[in-house]
């Protein structure tokens, strides 16, 4: 999913995905998209009980390659409503949203 692409389905308040962080704390600090649930990537497998399977889960990083690795370790544990951002937080910060910090 590109970020223009979440930012258009973001608009849609009525059907919210789950935006999966899934940076370092560290990173979180830096920037983050409001209401994303941070947990990092070495944490997926041991919280696979936290999240919910039938609901669509779109999984962000810094530049979109561990974002990427999530969302294939999801899919090979029943989850099968999922998005990996292309681009990560870093095209979100140069293509929607200039003003948030960059790193």
């Amino acid at each position: 999913m590109s970020v223009k692409e979440l930012q258009a389905h973001l608009a849609d308040r009525e059907n919210q995905p789950l935006i999966l962080d899934v940076r370092e704390p560290w990173e979180c600090t830096i920037c983050s998209l409001p209401g994303a649930r941070q947990i990092p990537m070495g944490r997926i497998p041991s919280s696979l009980h936290e999240l919910d399977k039938d609901k669509e889960i779109i999984v962000l990083c810094h530049h979109g390659v561990r974002s990427y690795q999530v969302a294939y370790y999801l899919q090979h544990q029943g989850f099968n409503n999922l998005h990996n951002l292309q681009g990560g937080i870093d095209a979100w910060a140069r293509q929607i949203d200039p003003a948030m910090p960059k790193y």
